[in-house]
């Protein structure tokens, strides 16, 4: 102890670096990120597991020569704290820590600048407050930073090592099997801390590209026999009834469930689809799979039916693997494929990932006519969108398969004056009170969509296929929620619940409609869409079901773990009751446990080992 006490004395202006980042650490955990606690040693591993890579960070500046130590402690200092900023402003919008693939998504910058401009706020420069003490005890030179002794710093990373295998001993007791579970980045960052996590994500990132190194051609038969095991086959009903018509799919930006046949302020949020739902088949509890690559993610699971990364963006990760995609095949069977989507090629790296998944044609944002006038949020305005779309739908050879991506309704959810249809919510989420009137222009837009098809011809001829993409009020909006959904919290079931997308698919001439409740997600439209056009994917590798096949398996499989069947809900390990949301025995999610699992590890391994590079093979 003497030594210890010895050594903090000479180290004082270092001490007091690692005091300030490990308790800022500590309090962004609760304030900003909302971890929380269910016990004391949880409460104890989340107070101490910041305090292991506080001191080895900042040791590094121990290794400089003495004039320059007091300066790269600061600028180390200033580096830790501008990982965690970085780490809020992406929380307080996706709810989700950053990983290193999300940092290398450059290109996206710009286009994303709007909104992080939204998320930021003037209070946030506390979270630099330390490093502004530092530099100000630096200046003044009260007190210095010595290392008179070799040993100190042999001492001090003797000690980041002790507490972080005594942080991680601990984690192991209260959650066995952590490592493991690196989907869940929540609970990685809640028992072995921020940093640590980084360290461990890049370990991960680095892994999953020697798997693609060290893969072979035997791996993809494991794979296929998995998944043509729980193929099913097409209901008769259904097979052939989009055969030679054109199938035009809307990608509906941020749209959930909860505001379908819904209000406001009295008001219908959603009136075009709700009557469109009517005269058409709307699957009810259909869910987003998407991580964070978003709408990419979507796309991506659409086209592949196999799950997305569960970090970063398999369009920026995995553009050059080897796909067996649906534009690809459709392309083989003589339907002409294109993506319509107002925004530069390279966002979310599309220009390259569409020509790997076999696409025809890009339509970006030079293929529309774009103003200021017309533009607001992100972009091209939805209606300016689907109305200039209509030419180049016309200008297509047919049958084609287009796939349209709405952009108004994306966070921030700006809109003019002039085109809010509804007043906005009354919560405390500006976030939340924003989100209908987007929601309700984008209907609008759908609705003038129809209309101009049907005008020029287009309608009779095709089949329609919308979904949502992706979450649009996150849960650091669970407040605002709460009080819109008339609930006096939003619990982990209801937040798997949030997740429910709607998908609707319309084909004009059908004299039957239903609302089909069988529990499905984004996996599942690859195999729906090929049936529909009269082909049976039977040696495909998907992971996906047809939605209208007869005795297929209700289960929607999402990318964090957690899944949904008929009658449960699995989450954060719990199992709920479906309906009623009470937590209730494991054992009755236990079946479904194995599946999920199976699911999302051979998809990764196809993904991360490009293991259709190997599918002709066989």
């Amino acid at each position: 102890m003497t030594s210890i006490m010895a050594s903090v004395k000479r180290l004082k202006f270092y001490a007091i670096a690692v005091f300030f980042l490990w308790v800022k650490t500590y309090v962004l955990y609760k304030i900003c990120f909302n971890i929380e606690s269910t016990n004391v040693l949880q409460e104890f591993i989340l107070m101490i597991n910041p305090l292991s890579s506080s001191i080895l960070i900042l040791g590094l500046a121990l290794f400089f020569r003495e004039k320059h130590r007091e300066v790269m402690l600061i600028g180390i200092s200033f580096v830790a704290s501008l990982v965690l900023y970085f780490n809020v402003l992406y929380f307080r919008f996706f709810s989700d820590f950053i990983t290193w693939p999300v940092l290398f998504q450059t290109s996206n910058a710009q286009d994303i600048q709007g909104s992080m401009t939204e998320l930021m706020g003037i209070a946030d420069f506390l979270i630099f407050t330390d490093v502004i003490i530092l530099l100000l005890l630096s200046v003044k030179g009260s007190i210095p930073l010595v290392v008179s002794k070799k040993s100190d710093k042999g001492f001090i990373f003797s000690l980041a090592l002790l507490l972080f295998f005594a942080n991680l001993a601990l984690a192991q007791v209260e959650r066995p099997q952590l490592l493991t579970r690196s989907f869940d980045r929540e609970l990685l960052v809640k028992n072995i801390g921020m940093f640590n996590y980084h360290a461990y994500d890049l370990y991960l990132q680095s892994e999953s590209k020697a798997q693609r190194v060290f893969a072979d051609s035997s791996e993809i038969i494991e794979v296929k026999n998995y998944a043509n095991a729980k193929y099913k086959r097409a209901n008769p009903d259904f097979l052939g009834v989009a055969e030679g018509k054109n199938v035009i799919v809307l990608s509906l930006e941020s749209l959930q469930s909860f505001v379908i046949n819904n209000k406001v302020n009295g008001e219908e949020i959603t009136p075009f689809l709700n009557d469109l739902i009517k005269e058409s088949y709307y699957f009810d509890n259909f869910y987003h799979q998407t991580e964070q690559g978003k709408t990419s993610d979507s796309e991506f699971i659409v086209d592949n039916s196999m799950f997305g990364r569960d970090s970063g963006a398999v369009f920026f990760t995995h553009a050059t693997n080897e796909y067996h995609a649906l534009p690809e095949i459709l392309g083989k069977n003589g339907i002409y494929t294109s993506v319509l989507h107002p925004n530069n090629k390279s966002f979310w790296n599309r220009d390259m990932m569409y020509q790997a998944l076999g696409y025809d044609k890009f339509y970006d944002i030079d293929s529309f006519d774009v103003t200021e006038e017309n533009s607001v949020g992100w972009g091209l305005k939805d209606v300016d969108f689907f109305e200039q779309s209509i030419d180049i739908l016309k200008s297509q050879p047919e049958p084609y398969y287009s796939k349209l991506i709405t952009l108004t309704n994306h966070f921030p959810f700006e809109l003019e004056e002039e085109d809010r249809l509804i007043d906005e919510y009354d919560s405390n989420s500006r976030t939340l009170n924003r989100y209908f009137p987007t929601v309700r222009y984008m209907d609008r837009a759908i609705e003038v969509f129809f209309e101009r098809l049907k005008e020029e011809g287009l309608y009779e001829q095709s089949i329609f296929i919308l979904y949502g993409d992706h979450y649009g009020i996150s849960a650091n909006h669970n407040k605002a929620m709460a009080m819109y959904l008339n609930k006096s919290e939003i619990t982990p079931y209801d937040t798997v619940q949030l997740q429910r997308v709607p998908l609707i698919i319309h084909v004009p001439g059908q004299t039957k409609h239903e609302v089909n409740h069988t529990v499905s997600g984004q996996i599942d439209l690859k195999p729906t869409i090929m049936h529909l056009l009269g082909l049976e994917p039977k040696q495909d590798i998907q992971f996906g079901t047809d939605v209208f096949s007869e005795n297929r398996q209700s289960l929607a499989v999402l990318r964090d773990g957690s899944f949904i069947t008929e009658d449960y809900v699995f989450t954060e390990n719990t199992c709920y009751r479906k309906g009623s949301g009470l937590e209730t025995d494991i054992a009755h999610c236990e079946p479904f446990l194995n599946k999920t699992m199976q699911d999302l590890d051979y998809s990764d391994k196809v993904l991360f080992g490009d293991l259709l590079r190997y599918y002709q093979e066989h």
